[in-house]
């Protein structure tokens, strides 16, 4: 089903990922300092690291050339999702866009603002840590997932409409 307002009601949601990032970085800068780790449960923290890199913390000891990259990788693609939402599409589809738009745009708000990018969400179990990571990085994920997922839905019920 294609979405006639041309999937733009998405941003809300996109809008939404970007708020609850944004506080709840903001909540654990005040709360925590550089390094602090606060357990939750016998495999989760809240911890306060920063990451000048991309994902993995690739790329976090290229320099300043690295964080105006991947700033301007966002912003590329920011303008791709956006001109895709426009276009519209099915719930799926529009939703991993959006999660996707507003995990990319919480990051960058970080880059464009710290110069690098808020991490604090921190599992591990028996000396084995999962790099920190942060709601942005959540809403992109589950976002890539919805896409995923909406592209075997599509194949399974036959041609998709066209966006």
């Amino acid at each position: 089903m294609i979405d006639r307002r041309g999937g733009l009601a998405w941003l809300g949601l996109s809008a939404a990922v970007i708020a609850i990032d944004q506080l709840a970085k903001w909540a654990l800068i005040v709360a925590l300092h550089p390094g602090d780790q606060r357990v939750v449960t016998g495999f989760f923290s809240l911890v306060l690291t920063f990451n000048t890199g991309a994902a993995f913390s690739f790329l976090r000891d290229a320099g300043d050339w690295a964080r105006y990259l991947f700033s301007a990788v966002a912003i590329a693609a920011a303008g791709l999702i956006i001109w895709l939402l426009r276009k519209g599409g099915d719930a799926w589809y529009c939703a991993g866009l959006a999660l996707i738009l507003g995990g990319a745009l919480g990051n960058l708000w970080d880059r464009l603002t710290l110069g690098r990018v808020v991490d604090f969400l921190l599992f591990h179990w028996e000396g084995w840590y999962y790099p920190a990571f942060n709601v942005a990085d959540s809403a992109i994920t589950v976002g890539a997932a919805l896409l995923i997922f909406d592209s075997f839905r599509r194949r399974r019920d036959g041609p998709a409409a066209v966006h």
